[in-house]
């Protein structure tokens, strides 16, 4: 057990600023919707609308880009500082390109928004919202692709604390913006859109600006200089390339071929919940809102394993990297362990506290009374969700990452949706769309995680 014991200390020393990171990303989704909330139902439930359509671009690019954060480890780890400036610098560039094209993307739709079936009422709020967030896409993507390389080089902490401000901030400007203090205009649901703009666009900013000023990342920056010889400081021959220097298709290939099954995987299960949203619109306003409170609990709860996956999927890599394979077992043990351990107290908190959870973000009853039983599945699938994102992790810094997508795509799409809509939509149950989520999730979670143990089987008896 020491071995293990000594893994998991490294991981959770790596994970806890990634975990608080990711908090602060889901505490702007939360800080919006309770803010919103306070508008009334239709507000939050034209929200809960606009954050469907951006979640498919956004996890779509997210998911490409996240094979820079391996490839990043792994060339880290192996000390080939060169590499690992190239794969920042392709992915800065990947990211402008995919939010760019992305967000043209989501903008066409706006058209053909009452093909949706939403409720008419929401429909009619939701269109200043999502232009704005859809705007966001482009410096959340470029702010993910410069905190991986923060995080898969060993500096996780700066990033921690700019998501946190970034937090701090968008709950000032929602303040100003929404309600109309300090002498602005009361915006409504379009202030809470231009805050969270504007607290992406500052977060970026701050980091790129912390991470230039890393005189030990300077080997590992593009235009920085690399050591040369084991001692000397390089020449300008032995500069990295520059952002501006020519493309790579050879990088840009790595990326895109490792980065779509990732996609594919998160677009798989990002799109299982935005669909179980859109059956919620398809039976009522209220549904809806009280699909967005629950999802947003969940989703927080769900920071901490997917923390544990992202260090993890570091951490695998890295071991790759440098050629210590025969640690994936303690790594992997350790990390899903305390994934276990998170579970069970997210179930009790869910269960005993989730209608004084559901009463902070409204205060209209009919909503508090369906989030609130909402939250009993919520608690339910806390531990196949929690075990098959930390499995997904540690499967992607094996570079695993073909048939967790397909084992994805069967478990939601083939399995968890059709359930939702048969036992859901057709009949009118709110519930039941919560119940077919948690099929899906008890699938994908058990396939998932006995994958990751076949491959790390296979390759510890081979090194």
């Amino acid at each position: 057990m020491r071995p293990i014991f000594n893994e998991l200390r490294t991981t959770l020393a790596l994970a806890f600023p990634i975990i608080i990171g990711q908090l602060s990303q889901m505490l702007m989704g939360v800080a919006d919707s309770v803010m919103v909330g306070r508008l009334g139902a239709v507000p939050l439930a034209a929200s809960a609308f606009a954050n469907v359509l951006f979640t498919g671009g956004f996890m779509l690019g997210l998911g490409i880009l996240a094979s820079g954060s391996i490839l990043i480890s792994r060339t880290h780890g192996a000390g080939q500082s060169r590499e690992c400036a190239e794969y920042l610098r392709h992915g800065v560039w990947l990211a402008a390109g995919l939010g760019v094209l992305l967000a043209g993307v989501t903008f066409s739709l706006i058209p053909w928004l009452d093909h949706f079936g939403q409720p008419e009422e929401v429909l009619a709020a939701v269109r200043p919202y999502l232009e704005l967030i859809t705007l966001s896409l482009v410096p959340t993507l470029l702010f993910q692709v410069v905190r991986q390389f923060s995080e898969a080089t060993g500096h996780p902490w700066g990033p921690m604390a700019i998501l946190l401000s970034s937090v701090a901030l968008n709950v000032l400007l929602n303040w100003i913006l929404i309600y109309g203090n300090w002498g602005a205009p009361a915006l409504g649901l379009a202030g809470a859109g231009w805050a969270t703009l504007a607290a992406r666009v500052v977060s970026l900013v701050a980091l790129w600006a912390w991470l230039r000023a890393q005189r030990e990342l300077r080997a590992e920056w593009p235009g920085g200089r690399r050591a040369s010889g084991g001692r000397r400081m390089g020449s300008v021959a032995d500069a990295n390339p520059a952002w501006f220097a020519r493309l790579s298709w050879a990088h840009l290939r790595a990326m895109v071929v490792l980065g779509i099954p990732i996609a594919g995987q998160l677009v798989f299960e990002g799109g299982f919940f935005a669909m179980s949203a859109l059956m919620m619109g398809w039976i009522g306003t209220v549904p809806l809102a009280a699909h967005q409170i629950a999802l947003n609990c969940a989703g927080v709860a769900f920071i901490i394993p997917l923390g544990l996956s992202m260090a993890l999927s570091v951490r695998v890599s890295r071991a790759l990297g440098e050629g210590r394979v025969k640690l994936l077992p303690s790594i992997a043990l350790g990390a899903q362990a305390a994934g276990v351990a998170y579970a069970v107290l997210s179930v009790l908190t869910f269960v005993f506290a989730g209608r004084a959870i559901a009463g902070g973000f409204t205060p209209e009853l009919p909503v508090v009374e369906l989030a609130s039983q909402l939250l009993i599945f919520a608690a339910l699938f806390q531990v196949f969700d929690g075990g098959q994102v930390i499995a997904s992790g540690a499967l992607r810094g094996l570079a695993d990452v073909k048939v967790p997508s397909v084992i994805t795509f069967i478990s939601y799409w083939v399995i968890g949706l059709p359930f939702a809509y048969l036992w859901g939509v057709r009949m009118g149950q709110p519930l039941a769309i919560w119940g077919s989520m948690v099929i899906g999730l008890a699938l994908g979670g058990v396939l998932l995680v006995r994958r990751l143990y076949v491959q790390i089987r296979r390759m510890t008896r081979h090194a």
